[in-house]
């Protein structure tokens, strides 16, 4: 149970710079129900106030497997971990879950928030979020048009504004 390892907090007292913490620590994407989830690194998204909300924003391609889980469930966890998880963050970043089942990786302990969604007990911070939008990055909205770089596949994200309704700190 997340409250016997983690404290809540106020996302205005989370400790870092979102801007490292996602760029540079990178993030794990869940989602999915305890008995069947997936997870995936990223290094792409953005934290804030949107419509009065705390909120963070997540980006997935379709093809990722993640893809799958988090259009189906209403709620996922973001959660950051410290450097020495960094190897796994690159498995669970570079290797799909149809190929491995990352619910059996080594190193991580998954856990259910009050919510339902899946964290993990390694973690230093946990963001327990619910979807509350999503929409498709549309290139012909491309200001700055070198950004089309990024997409030699065109395989643009879709990206989801989730809600944190709680964070867990240890």
């Amino acid at each position: 149970m997340i409250e016997k390892l983690f404290r809540k907090i106020n996302p205005e007292d989370v400790r870092g710079n979102v801007f490292s913490m996602i760029g540079n620590d990178w993030m794990l994407i869940t989602a999915g129900k305890r008995n069947h989830y997936n997870m995936m690194t990223a290094s792409w998204g953005s934290a804030g106030v949107l419509w009065k909300k705390p909120v963070i924003f997540v980006f997935i391609r379709p093809q990722r497997y993640t893809y799958e889980f988090i259009e189906k469930q209403a709620n996922f966890t973001v959660s950051f971990f410290n450097e020495e998880y960094r190897d796994l963050l690159n498995l669970c970043g570079t290797t799909s879950g149809r190929d491995l089942n990352k619910m059996n990786v080594e190193g991580l302990t998954a856990m259910e928030t009050p919510s339902g969604a899946v964290a993990f007990e390694e973690a230093k911070l946990v963001m327990e979020c619910r979807k509350i939008y999503y929409d498709d990055i549309e290139p012909d909205f491309f200001q700055i048009f070198d950004i089309e770089k990024v997409y030699p596949a065109e395989d643009y994200h879709r990206f989801y504004i989730g809600e944190i309704l709680q964070m867990w700190e240890k």
